[in-house]
């Protein structure tokens, strides 16, 4: 690793404006006044409420139905919140395509999948986790074929079945803002109603964190109300987390953009289907680092229809970029093909299978999933195959788990949501057997609970301040452009870097809100800022390319000395400390 530049924010805006001339600041003054706060609600008008329960589980998407139905039905006292609707927020809704590993009909053994991802996947994947997908993924399908789940492309009422039928209670639109711990381990969450003037306390003796992953709400993606919640909350309270250097590259249509939507065919409402095992190598900076050397747009050419000899297919690749590293076995021209009825139209390349996730169109580079990483490959870090964090009793699944279970790329069309039901049963069960191994109630001080309340009013209280959707904005304008984000480059990383930590210092303590939207805007704006500043210190330190992970002043495997994950935790004085855990470490740290 480079030793850093040391670049002060005075010598950042004297040089030249970078982030700062970029067209995304045109319209905003960086120097925008703090402005009055004049609360529309009283802060004094908030009852309290508290729950006492085994198993919490924070997300109502695929992770954390699955957590909750094993939860229950391993014995514990479950029950699940939710900041939105069960199934119907988040990435959840978007997702069309769910693997299962049919072991009577599959194309490869088990052993043999494990190793193409790891192959796609440059060595970056866990295999343990890789494996667990497989061997799994079949029992979860035939329970959502069990409750409806493929009937209809409204996945809410299927969701509801098996949780109705086993009465777990359930509460939606609650913003969890704290993990609770104590003694050194995790005693439940609070959080807030997004309806009524509420807190709501929840005293568990374990925790799974189901609440995906996030980004910086951009445009053309549905992840506008994921904020990295559940990771930063637990990074607060000390766990580990991993995979912030990654990027997802979901190119996205300008039109109809947070739906299912089919450039041959318009809308669509489309139910989820299964696939089957099929290794590619989707969703890196290839097409961004187009865009960056010949200029955006860049246009996806209509996809090779079934018939079109693998001959032309393969004179294609000549014009594959230069770039970004992409395996040979899995470079591919043009975009994903298109779904039909009948499945995924496959194009083949080199002898291997392609098929692309439904409802990528349109002419945008990635950008449009701004601050994701590649599925399952950022959030907590696990210390076993249950996904229990480095904080006791506080576990996580799918998207909220940095289990690297397809590495820095994805690999499996339909191993994200298909990993988020594995990994979901997995963990709720560990749960509730752990939480009923604790005898008696875990109590919580009253001056600590007094504390988290202070601290989830407190943008409704402070006098003056600067409102959650400005701070966004200039957030936005730093982290989303191409040449930070994506196609990486020590200074440009460092100048940013410059911007997040300003606005972490000083605008965070002054975030306000006047009405419980904008309470919870403050509490997602703030997220995002911690979340921006570990991307970028985590692809400052890699200095190499990879996967998802590009680097212009580094673009090569750099195979001596980064074969690991950069992990990320508050040290003793509360500052951010990365560290490497090397591929052949799991679950050790070294």
């Amino acid at each position: 690793m480079k030793p850093e530049q040391n670049l002060s924010r005075r010598q950042f805006i004297g040089i030249a404006g970078g982030i700062a001339g970029a067209a995304a600041f045109a319209s905003i003054p960086f120097d925008a006044p703090a402005q009055e706060n004049k609360p529309k609600i009283n802060s004094k008008d908030f009852t309290i409420d508290n729950r006492e329960l085994d198993v919490l589980i924070i997300g109502g998407g695929m992770a954390g139905l699955f957590a909750a139905v094993k939860a229950h039905d391993a014995g514990a006292k479950t029950l699940i919140v939710s900041k939105g609707r069960i199934g119907s927020s988040g990435l959840t809704p978007f997702a069309k395509g769910i693997f299962s590993y049919d072991k009577d009909n599959a194309i490869m053994s088990i052993d043999e999948f494990v190793a193409q991802v790891t192959e796609s996947a440059i060595q970056t994947n866990n295999p343990v986790f890789t494996r667990q997908l497989a061997e799994h993924s079949y029992d979860r399908v035939q329970e959502l074929k069990a409750w409806g789940f493929f009937d209809s492309p409204l996945y809410h009422h299927s969701f509801m079945k098996p949780l109705n039928e086993r009465n777990i209670p359930v509460e939606e639109r609650i913003m969890i803002t704290h993990l609770l711990k104590q003694d050194g381990r995790v005693v439940g969450a609070s959080g807030f109603s997004l309806d009524e003037l509420k807190i709501v306390h929840y005293h568990a003796k374990t925790v799974v964190l189901c609440t995906g992953s996030g980004g910086f709400k951009p445009s053309g993606f549905p992840v506008c109300d994921l904020t990295h919640d559940g990771t930063i909350m637990a990074y607060k309270i000390g766990a580990k987390v991993t995979g912030k250097e990654w990027n997802d590259g979901h190119p996205g249509s300008a039109k109809n953009s947070g739906s299912c939507y089919d450039n041959w065919h318009g809308q669509i409402e489309e139910k989820p289907s299964v696939t089957a095992a099929e290794i590619h190598h989707d969703l890196g900076v290839d097409m961004n680092y187009q865009a960056y050397t010949q200029g955006a747009p860049v246009m996806m050419m209509p996809p090779q229809h079934a018939g079109k000899s693998e001959q032309n297919q393969a004179a294609k690749l000549d014009s594959f970029p230069a770039g970004p590293f992409v395996p040979d076995v899995f470079k591919r021209s043009g975009p994903p093909p298109r779904p039909q009825e009948e499945g995924f139209i496959r194009t083949l390349i080199s002898g291997k299978g392609h098929s692309g996730p439904p409802g990528m169109g349109g002419n945008q580079v990635g950008g449009s999933s701004a601050g994701m990483a590649i599925h399952k490959s950022e959030g907590l870090v696990p210390i076993n195959e249950q996904g229990l964090s480095t904080i006791p009793g506080l576990y996580a699944a799918g998207d909220a788990l940095g289990s690297y279970m397809s590495g820095g790329i994805y690999t499996q069309i339909g191993s994200s949501l298909s990993g988020s039901a594995v990994q979901g049963a997995i963990a709720g069960e560990a749960a509730a057997k752990d939480s009923l191994n604790i005898k008696g109630k875990l109590t919580v001080s009253e001056a600590y609970l007094a504390l988290v309340n202070q601290q989830i009013l407190e943008p409704l209280t402070r006098k003056r301040g600067y409102s959650p959707a400005w701070v966004t904005q200039v957030l936005q304008g730093v982290m989303i452009p191409n040449f930070v984000l994506y196609i990486k480059k020590e200074r440009m990383m460092q100048a940013a870097l410059a911007y997040v930590e300003e606005l972490n210092e000083h605008h965070v303590p002054m975030l306000m809100a006047d009405d419980l939207h904008a309470l919870r805007l403050a509490h997602e704006t703030e997220n995002m800022i911690v979340t921006a500043e570990m991307k970028l210190k985590a692809s400052i330190m890699r200095t190499e390319s990879r996967c998802s992970h590009y680097r212009l002043d580094y673009p090569d495997v750099d195979y001596e000395n980064w074969q690991a994950w950069i992990n990320i935790s508050k040290d003793t004085n509360g500052n951010m400390r990365l560290e490497k855990q090397h591929f052949d470490s799991w679950p050790n740290f070294s």
